[in-house]
Protein backbone atom coordinates (compact mmCIF):
# COMPACT_ATOMS: atom_id res chain seq x y z
CA UNK A 1 0.00 0.00 0.00
CA UNK A 2 1.55 3.64 -0.90
CA UNK A 3 2.09 6.02 1.86
CA UNK A 4 -0.02 8.98 2.39
CA UNK A 5 3.47 10.73 2.14
CA UNK A 6 4.93 10.74 -1.29
CA UNK A 7 8.86 10.80 -1.92
CA UNK A 8 10.19 11.68 -5.30
CA UNK A 9 13.13 9.01 -6.61
CA UNK A 10 16.06 10.58 -5.33
CA UNK A 11 17.36 11.95 -8.82
CA UNK A 12 14.62 14.06 -8.82
CA UNK A 13 15.23 15.55 -5.50
CA UNK A 14 19.01 16.38 -7.00
CA UNK A 15 17.32 18.09 -9.31
CA UNK A 16 14.97 19.92 -7.03
CA UNK A 17 17.70 21.06 -4.68
CA UNK A 18 19.79 21.88 -7.56
CA UNK A 19 16.82 24.57 -8.96
CA UNK A 20 16.36 24.92 -5.59
CA UNK A 21 19.88 26.60 -4.73
CA UNK A 22 19.82 28.47 -8.45
CA UNK A 23 16.57 30.03 -7.11
CA UNK A 24 18.24 31.34 -3.84
CA UNK A 25 21.59 32.42 -5.90
CA UNK A 26 19.74 34.27 -8.66
CA UNK A 27 17.31 36.32 -5.47
CA UNK A 28 20.66 36.60 -3.67
CA UNK A 29 22.19 38.65 -7.63
CA UNK A 30 19.20 40.35 -7.55
CA UNK A 31 19.52 42.02 -4.43
CA UNK A 32 23.00 42.41 -4.75
CA UNK A 33 22.22 44.38 -8.00
CA UNK A 34 19.50 46.40 -6.40
CA UNK A 35 21.88 47.30 -3.81
CA UNK A 36 24.98 48.28 -6.41
CA UNK A 37 21.64 50.41 -7.66
CA UNK A 38 21.15 52.15 -5.19
CA UNK A 39 23.31 55.30 -5.24
CA UNK A 40 21.73 58.79 -3.44
CA UNK A 41 20.61 61.63 -5.61
CA UNK A 42 20.74 65.09 -4.31
CA UNK A 43 17.05 65.08 -4.64
CA UNK A 44 16.39 62.31 -2.30
CA UNK A 45 16.48 61.67 1.24
CA UNK A 46 19.46 59.31 3.00
CA UNK A 47 19.41 58.19 6.14
CA UNK A 48 21.87 56.56 8.43
CA UNK A 49 20.56 53.08 9.71
CA UNK A 50 22.81 52.91 13.04
CA UNK A 51 21.90 56.63 13.72
CA UNK A 52 17.68 56.42 13.57
CA UNK A 53 18.52 53.24 15.43
CA UNK A 54 19.50 55.08 18.20
CA UNK A 55 16.93 57.60 17.97
CA UNK A 56 14.44 54.97 18.19
CA UNK A 57 15.68 53.35 21.12
CA UNK A 58 15.76 57.08 22.23
CA UNK A 59 12.40 56.91 21.33
CA UNK A 60 11.53 54.41 24.17
CA UNK A 61 13.86 55.88 26.51
CA UNK A 62 11.89 59.38 26.26
CA UNK A 63 8.99 58.01 26.38
CA UNK A 64 9.46 56.18 29.33
CA UNK A 65 10.57 58.86 30.87
CA UNK A 66 7.81 61.00 29.84
CA UNK A 67 5.42 58.50 30.97
CA UNK A 68 6.25 57.44 33.88
CA UNK A 69 6.75 61.60 35.32
CA UNK A 70 3.70 62.17 33.45
CA UNK A 71 1.70 59.36 35.75
CA UNK A 72 2.96 61.17 39.15
CA UNK A 73 0.37 64.08 38.14
CA UNK A 74 -2.07 62.32 36.43
CA UNK A 75 -5.27 63.82 36.79
CA UNK A 76 -4.65 65.58 39.64
CA UNK A 77 -5.66 68.37 38.38
CA UNK A 78 -8.71 68.39 36.39
CA UNK A 79 -9.90 71.81 36.41
CA UNK A 80 -12.86 71.16 38.81
CA UNK A 81 -13.40 72.64 41.49
CA UNK A 82 -12.19 69.73 44.13
CA UNK A 83 -8.85 69.50 42.58
CA UNK A 84 -8.22 73.20 41.89
CA UNK A 85 -6.18 75.38 42.08
CA UNK A 86 -4.01 73.93 39.09
CA UNK A 87 -0.30 73.34 39.06
CA UNK A 88 2.26 75.85 38.52
CA UNK A 89 6.24 75.72 38.68
CA UNK A 90 6.59 76.09 42.22
CA UNK A 91 4.91 72.47 42.45
CA UNK A 92 7.58 70.90 40.85
CA UNK A 93 9.69 69.20 43.69
CA UNK A 94 7.02 69.56 45.86
CA UNK A 95 4.57 66.38 47.29
CA UNK A 96 2.08 64.93 45.00
CA UNK A 97 -1.25 65.55 45.64
CA UNK A 98 -4.60 63.11 44.80
CA UNK A 99 -6.00 62.25 41.91
CA UNK A 100 -9.61 63.43 41.32
CA UNK A 101 -10.55 59.66 42.61
CA UNK A 102 -8.66 59.99 45.90
CA UNK A 103 -5.58 58.48 45.31
CA UNK A 104 -1.82 59.00 44.72
CA UNK A 105 0.52 56.48 43.01
CA UNK A 106 2.82 53.82 44.16
CA UNK A 107 6.20 55.16 42.38
CA UNK A 108 6.99 58.49 43.71
CA UNK A 109 5.31 60.68 46.46
CA UNK A 110 7.46 63.69 45.13
CA UNK A 111 6.31 65.74 41.66
CA UNK A 112 9.69 65.23 39.57
CA UNK A 113 11.45 63.63 36.84
CA UNK A 114 11.19 59.28 37.54
CA UNK A 115 14.04 57.50 36.15
CA UNK A 116 14.45 53.65 36.58
CA UNK A 117 17.95 52.92 37.19
CA UNK A 118 20.09 49.65 34.83
CA UNK A 119 19.24 46.78 36.82
CA UNK A 120 15.51 47.59 37.29
CA UNK A 121 12.96 47.70 34.50
CA UNK A 122 10.62 50.62 32.78
CA UNK A 123 7.08 49.31 33.41
CA UNK A 124 4.33 49.47 30.36
CA UNK A 125 1.83 51.49 30.23
CA UNK A 126 -0.81 52.28 28.26
CA UNK A 127 1.20 55.04 26.89
CA UNK A 128 3.70 52.69 25.44
CA UNK A 129 2.43 48.70 25.42
CA UNK A 130 -0.31 49.44 22.43
CA UNK A 131 2.95 50.76 20.48
CA UNK A 132 5.07 47.80 21.29
CA UNK A 133 1.98 45.72 20.45
CA UNK A 134 1.19 47.61 16.59
CA UNK A 135 5.64 47.31 16.22
CA UNK A 136 5.22 43.67 17.02
CA UNK A 137 2.14 42.57 14.76
CA UNK A 138 3.63 44.36 11.83
CA UNK A 139 7.25 42.60 12.50
CA UNK A 140 5.25 39.41 13.07
CA UNK A 141 2.99 39.39 9.73
CA UNK A 142 6.21 40.99 8.12
CA UNK A 143 3.67 43.73 6.90
CA UNK A 144 3.64 47.20 5.46
CA UNK A 145 0.15 47.73 6.31
CA UNK A 146 -1.82 45.67 9.10
CA UNK A 147 -5.61 44.52 8.45
CA UNK A 148 -8.58 44.53 10.59
CA UNK A 149 -8.44 41.01 11.64
CA UNK A 150 -4.57 41.00 12.53
CA UNK A 151 -5.29 44.33 14.75
CA UNK A 152 -8.62 42.25 16.57
CA UNK A 153 -6.68 38.96 16.81
CA UNK A 154 -3.78 40.83 17.78
CA UNK A 155 -5.70 42.89 20.58
CA UNK A 156 -7.48 39.84 21.54
CA UNK A 157 -4.11 37.69 22.27
CA UNK A 158 -1.97 40.34 23.99
CA UNK A 159 -4.22 42.37 25.90
CA UNK A 160 -6.87 41.01 28.99
CA UNK A 161 -10.17 41.50 29.12
CA UNK A 162 -11.78 42.70 32.53
CA UNK A 163 -12.63 38.84 33.63
CA UNK A 164 -8.91 36.99 32.58
CA UNK A 165 -6.55 39.92 33.95
CA UNK A 166 -4.60 38.98 36.77
CA UNK A 167 -5.40 40.41 39.77
CA UNK A 168 -3.49 43.52 40.74
CA UNK A 169 -2.68 45.75 44.29
CA UNK A 170 -1.98 49.32 43.81
CA UNK A 171 -0.50 49.65 47.15
CA UNK A 172 0.53 47.33 49.64
CA UNK A 173 -2.55 47.85 51.57
CA UNK A 174 -4.84 47.89 48.56
CA UNK A 175 -7.59 45.13 48.16
CA UNK A 176 -6.46 43.06 44.59
CA UNK A 177 -8.71 43.98 41.77
CA UNK A 178 -8.38 42.27 38.39
CA UNK A 179 -6.97 45.07 36.08
CA UNK A 180 -6.50 44.63 32.74
CA UNK A 181 -5.05 48.33 32.03
CA UNK A 182 -7.69 49.42 29.75
CA UNK A 183 -9.52 52.42 29.66
CA UNK A 184 -12.25 54.50 27.88
CA UNK A 185 -12.43 53.58 24.46
CA UNK A 186 -9.86 51.07 24.38
CA UNK A 187 -11.91 49.15 27.17
CA UNK A 188 -15.00 49.80 24.53
CA UNK A 189 -13.01 48.63 21.32
CA UNK A 190 -11.93 45.82 23.04
CA UNK A 191 -15.49 44.26 24.34
CA UNK A 192 -16.71 45.16 20.80
CA UNK A 193 -13.83 42.97 19.75
CA UNK A 194 -14.49 39.73 21.64
CA UNK A 195 -18.57 40.59 20.14
CA UNK A 196 -16.41 39.95 16.64
CA UNK A 197 -16.22 43.93 15.49
CA UNK A 198 -13.08 44.44 13.87
CA UNK A 199 -11.42 48.46 13.13
CA UNK A 200 -12.71 50.73 12.09
CA UNK A 201 -16.00 49.42 13.50
CA UNK A 202 -14.69 49.44 16.92
CA UNK A 203 -14.69 53.14 16.95
CA UNK A 204 -18.06 53.83 15.06
CA UNK A 205 -19.85 56.06 18.23
CA UNK A 206 -23.16 53.97 17.20
CA UNK A 207 -21.24 51.37 19.41
CA UNK A 208 -18.41 52.76 21.12
CA UNK A 209 -19.28 56.41 23.21
CA UNK A 210 -15.77 56.83 24.02
CA UNK A 211 -14.70 57.50 20.32
CA UNK A 212 -14.09 61.53 21.06
CA UNK A 213 -11.70 60.04 23.87
CA UNK A 214 -7.56 60.51 23.88
CA UNK A 215 -6.98 57.10 23.23
CA UNK A 216 -5.28 57.29 19.75
CA UNK A 217 -3.43 59.95 20.00
CA UNK A 218 -1.02 58.01 22.67
CA UNK A 219 -1.05 54.77 21.23
CA UNK A 220 -0.18 55.64 17.82
CA UNK A 221 2.77 57.89 17.02
CA UNK A 222 4.85 55.03 16.33
CA UNK A 223 3.39 54.90 13.32
CA UNK A 224 5.08 58.22 12.28
CA UNK A 225 8.43 56.21 12.79
CA UNK A 226 8.03 53.61 11.09
CA UNK A 227 7.62 55.74 7.89
CA UNK A 228 10.30 58.64 8.31
CA UNK A 229 9.91 61.12 5.44
CA UNK A 230 6.61 60.13 4.22
CA UNK A 231 3.50 61.58 6.39
CA UNK A 232 0.91 60.27 3.79
CA UNK A 233 2.33 56.89 4.01
CA UNK A 234 2.46 56.96 8.16
CA UNK A 235 -0.90 58.35 8.32
CA UNK A 236 -2.07 55.63 5.94
CA UNK A 237 -0.56 52.94 7.64
CA UNK A 238 -1.91 54.36 11.03
CA UNK A 239 -5.42 54.68 9.40
CA UNK A 240 -6.96 51.60 11.40
CA UNK A 241 -5.21 51.57 14.46
CA UNK A 242 -6.12 54.93 15.02
CA UNK A 243 -9.70 54.08 13.63
CA UNK A 244 -9.74 50.88 16.43
CA UNK A 245 -10.48 53.85 19.09
CA UNK A 246 -10.96 57.12 17.39
CA UNK A 247 -13.43 59.02 14.80
CA UNK A 248 -13.91 62.74 13.87
CA UNK A 249 -12.02 65.24 15.86
CA UNK A 250 -10.08 62.56 18.07
CA UNK A 251 -9.08 60.90 15.14
CA UNK A 252 -7.69 64.17 13.60
CA UNK A 253 -5.79 65.14 16.46
CA UNK A 254 -3.89 61.18 16.12
CA UNK A 255 -2.98 61.97 12.88
CA UNK A 256 -1.25 65.14 13.92
CA UNK A 257 1.15 63.57 16.07
CA UNK A 258 2.04 60.88 13.43
CA UNK A 259 2.51 62.90 10.82
CA UNK A 260 4.67 65.13 13.37
CA UNK A 261 6.38 62.11 14.47
CA UNK A 262 7.18 60.83 10.53
CA UNK A 263 8.95 64.35 9.56
CA UNK A 264 10.94 64.58 12.57
CA UNK A 265 13.54 62.71 11.75
CA UNK A 266 15.14 65.75 9.78
CA UNK A 267 15.30 67.53 13.49
CA UNK A 268 18.53 67.53 15.80
CA UNK A 269 19.26 69.30 19.05
CA UNK A 270 20.03 72.81 18.82
CA UNK A 271 19.49 76.40 19.95
CA UNK A 272 16.74 76.47 17.32
CA UNK A 273 15.06 73.19 17.48
CA UNK A 274 12.20 74.74 19.67
CA UNK A 275 11.85 76.99 16.51
CA UNK A 276 12.06 74.05 14.34
CA UNK A 277 9.43 72.04 15.90
CA UNK A 278 7.12 74.95 16.40
CA UNK A 279 7.28 75.15 12.61
CA UNK A 280 6.35 71.54 11.86
CA UNK A 281 3.37 71.56 14.24
CA UNK A 282 2.32 74.39 11.79
CA UNK A 283 2.90 72.10 8.97
CA UNK A 284 1.24 69.05 10.41
CA UNK A 285 -1.63 71.34 11.58
CA UNK A 286 -2.36 71.47 7.71
CA UNK A 287 -3.88 68.30 8.00
CA UNK A 288 -6.81 70.12 10.26
CA UNK A 289 -9.86 71.05 7.76
CA UNK A 290 -10.18 75.26 8.29
CA UNK A 291 -13.07 75.25 9.91
CA UNK A 292 -12.44 72.41 12.33
CA UNK A 293 -12.20 72.39 15.91
CA UNK A 294 -8.80 71.02 15.92
CA UNK A 295 -7.73 73.80 13.79
CA UNK A 296 -9.16 76.30 15.98
CA UNK A 297 -7.54 74.79 18.84
CA UNK A 298 -4.52 74.60 17.41
CA UNK A 299 -4.09 78.50 16.28
CA UNK A 300 -5.78 79.71 19.36
CA UNK A 301 -2.75 78.20 21.76
CA UNK A 302 0.00 78.95 19.32
CA UNK A 303 -1.37 82.57 19.10
CA UNK A 304 -1.57 82.60 23.03
CA UNK A 305 2.15 81.48 23.35
CA UNK A 306 3.36 84.09 20.68
CA UNK A 307 1.63 87.06 21.99
CA UNK A 308 2.91 86.02 25.58
CA UNK A 309 5.83 88.24 25.96
CA UNK A 310 7.21 86.07 28.99
CA UNK A 311 7.78 82.00 27.22
CA UNK A 312 8.54 81.19 30.89
CA UNK A 313 5.24 81.71 32.03
CA UNK A 314 3.42 78.90 30.41
CA UNK A 315 0.79 78.61 32.71
CA UNK A 316 -1.19 81.60 31.57
CA UNK A 317 -1.78 79.93 28.46
CA UNK A 318 -3.34 77.03 30.93
CA UNK A 319 -5.65 78.91 31.96
CA UNK A 320 -6.63 80.82 29.20
CA UNK A 321 -7.51 77.20 27.32
CA UNK A 322 -9.06 76.33 30.94
CA UNK A 323 -11.29 79.41 30.29
CA UNK A 324 -11.80 78.69 26.63
CA UNK A 325 -12.76 75.38 26.37
CA UNK A 326 -13.56 74.01 29.54
CA UNK A 327 -15.60 76.97 30.99
CA UNK A 328 -16.84 78.69 28.04
CA UNK A 329 -17.10 75.80 25.86
CA UNK A 330 -15.63 77.88 22.13
CA UNK A 331 -14.36 76.80 19.04
CA UNK A 332 -17.41 73.54 18.61
CA UNK A 333 -16.02 71.70 21.47
CA UNK A 334 -18.09 71.16 24.58
CA UNK A 335 -15.88 69.71 27.45
CA UNK A 336 -17.50 66.00 29.01
CA UNK A 337 -14.21 64.25 30.74
CA UNK A 338 -10.83 64.78 31.27
CA UNK A 339 -9.77 61.82 28.94
CA UNK A 340 -11.33 64.10 26.26
CA UNK A 341 -9.16 64.76 22.87
CA UNK A 342 -9.48 67.84 22.45
CA UNK A 343 -8.49 69.58 25.77
CA UNK A 344 -5.79 66.66 25.76
CA UNK A 345 -4.94 68.45 22.62
CA UNK A 346 -4.55 71.66 23.90
CA UNK A 347 -2.41 71.05 27.20
CA UNK A 348 0.02 68.93 24.89
CA UNK A 349 0.76 72.28 22.37
CA UNK A 350 1.69 73.94 25.57
CA UNK A 351 4.11 71.44 26.85
CA UNK A 352 5.34 71.60 22.98
CA UNK A 353 5.59 75.27 22.73
CA UNK A 354 6.79 76.92 25.76
CA UNK A 355 9.66 73.11 26.43
CA UNK A 356 10.89 74.90 23.41
CA UNK A 357 12.91 71.58 22.14
CA UNK A 358 14.28 71.08 25.75
CA UNK A 359 13.93 67.72 27.08
CA UNK A 360 13.52 68.28 30.34
CA UNK A 361 11.04 71.45 30.57
CA UNK A 362 8.66 69.98 27.80
CA UNK A 363 8.12 66.80 30.47
CA UNK A 364 8.14 68.82 33.10
CA UNK A 365 5.64 71.40 32.37
CA UNK A 366 3.70 68.49 30.13
CA UNK A 367 3.44 67.07 34.02
CA UNK A 368 2.35 70.29 36.11
CA UNK A 369 -0.32 71.78 33.31
CA UNK A 370 -3.07 69.19 34.11
CA UNK A 371 -5.87 67.01 32.73
CA UNK A 372 -4.83 63.36 31.62
CA UNK A 373 -0.37 64.81 31.94
CA UNK A 374 0.91 61.15 31.66
CA UNK A 375 -0.02 61.47 27.61
CA UNK A 376 1.41 64.22 26.63
CA UNK A 377 4.44 64.00 28.90
CA UNK A 378 5.11 60.44 26.99
CA UNK A 379 3.84 61.73 23.48
CA UNK A 380 6.56 64.79 23.73
CA UNK A 381 8.81 62.51 25.51
CA UNK A 382 9.01 60.24 22.57
CA UNK A 383 8.97 62.67 20.09
CA UNK A 384 11.91 64.64 21.95
CA UNK A 385 13.78 61.39 22.96
CA UNK A 386 13.82 60.30 18.95
CA UNK A 387 15.23 63.40 17.96
CA UNK A 388 17.94 63.11 20.93
CA UNK A 389 18.93 59.85 20.46
CA UNK A 390 19.44 57.42 23.62
CA UNK A 391 23.25 58.62 24.12
CA UNK A 392 21.98 62.17 24.22
CA UNK A 393 18.75 61.54 26.75
CA UNK A 394 21.58 59.47 29.58
CA UNK A 395 24.14 62.43 29.34
CA UNK A 396 20.75 64.95 29.75
CA UNK A 397 19.76 62.86 32.76
CA UNK A 398 23.69 61.88 33.77
CA UNK A 399 22.73 61.63 37.39
CA UNK A 400 21.24 58.09 36.96
CA UNK A 401 22.52 55.06 35.11
CA UNK A 402 19.35 54.63 33.26
CA UNK A 403 17.62 51.20 32.69
CA UNK A 404 16.86 50.26 28.70
CA UNK A 405 14.81 47.18 29.84
CA UNK A 406 10.82 46.83 28.93
CA UNK A 407 8.87 44.87 30.92
CA UNK A 408 5.73 44.66 28.65
CA UNK A 409 4.04 41.83 30.51
CA UNK A 410 3.75 44.63 33.43
CA UNK A 411 0.16 45.69 31.22
CA UNK A 412 -0.46 42.86 28.61
CA UNK A 413 0.42 39.39 27.86
CA UNK A 414 2.00 36.52 25.48
CA UNK A 415 4.98 37.93 23.72
CA UNK A 416 7.73 35.87 22.86
CA UNK A 417 10.34 38.00 24.80
CA UNK A 418 12.53 37.52 27.67
CA UNK A 419 15.90 39.30 28.63
CA UNK A 420 18.16 37.35 30.81
CA UNK A 421 15.56 34.74 31.08
CA UNK A 422 12.79 36.87 32.58
CA UNK A 423 10.24 36.03 30.50
CA UNK A 424 8.02 39.23 29.48
CA UNK A 425 11.16 41.96 29.49
CA UNK A 426 12.30 43.34 26.36
CA UNK A 427 15.63 45.80 25.75
CA UNK A 428 14.70 48.85 23.66
CA UNK A 429 18.03 47.97 21.47
CA UNK A 430 16.31 45.14 20.67
CA UNK A 431 13.08 46.85 19.90
CA UNK A 432 14.83 49.32 18.06
CA UNK A 433 16.43 46.81 15.56
CA UNK A 434 13.02 45.06 15.05
CA UNK A 435 11.60 48.07 14.03
CA UNK A 436 14.27 49.10 11.85
CA UNK A 437 13.39 45.85 10.07
CA UNK A 438 9.97 47.55 9.10
CA UNK A 439 11.25 50.41 8.61
CA UNK A 440 13.28 48.59 5.84
CA UNK A 441 10.45 46.92 4.33
CA UNK A 442 8.08 50.57 4.26
CA UNK A 443 10.43 52.07 2.44
CA UNK A 444 11.05 49.28 -0.28
CA UNK A 445 7.43 48.59 -0.67
CA UNK A 446 5.59 51.80 0.06
CA UNK A 447 8.30 54.30 -1.00
CA UNK A 448 10.29 52.32 -3.71
CA UNK A 449 13.54 52.99 -1.30
CA UNK A 450 16.32 50.81 -1.22
CA UNK A 451 19.22 50.46 1.36
CA UNK A 452 23.24 50.99 -0.32
CA UNK A 453 25.89 48.52 -0.66
CA UNK A 454 26.67 48.75 2.53
CA UNK A 455 23.85 48.87 4.73
CA UNK A 456 24.50 51.67 6.02
CA UNK A 457 21.95 54.05 4.66
CA UNK A 458 18.43 53.98 3.57
CA UNK A 459 18.12 56.19 0.30
CA UNK A 460 14.30 57.01 -0.78
CA UNK A 461 12.25 59.95 -2.76
CA UNK A 462 9.83 61.82 -1.47
CA UNK A 463 7.03 63.03 -4.28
Amino acid sequence: MRSKFYFPPFRNIKKYCLALLLACLHLTLLTNEARANCVFDEDQVKINIKDYKNRLHGFWLGQSIGNWTGLITEMDKIGSKSTMPFYTDNDWGKSDEPAFWGELVPHSQTIEFYLVSDGNHWGADDDTDMEYLYAHLHALHKSSKLTPEQIREGWLKHTYSEEDAPFYKKFDHSTPHRENFLWVSNEKARILMEDGFVPPETSNPKYNSKSSMIDAQLTTEIFGLLSPGNPQNAIDMAYLPIQTTATGDAALVANFYVYMHSLAFELHPSDILGENLKELAIEAAQLFPSKSTPKKIFEYVLSHYANNTDKQDWEHTRNAIYERYQVQSNDGYIYKEPFDSMINFAASLISLFYGDGDLKRTIQIAALVGWDSDNPAATWGGLLGFIYGANSIKNVFSETNLSDTFWIHRTRRNFPTSYKDEPGIDHFHEMANRETLIVNRVIEEKMSGCIDNNRENWIFSVN
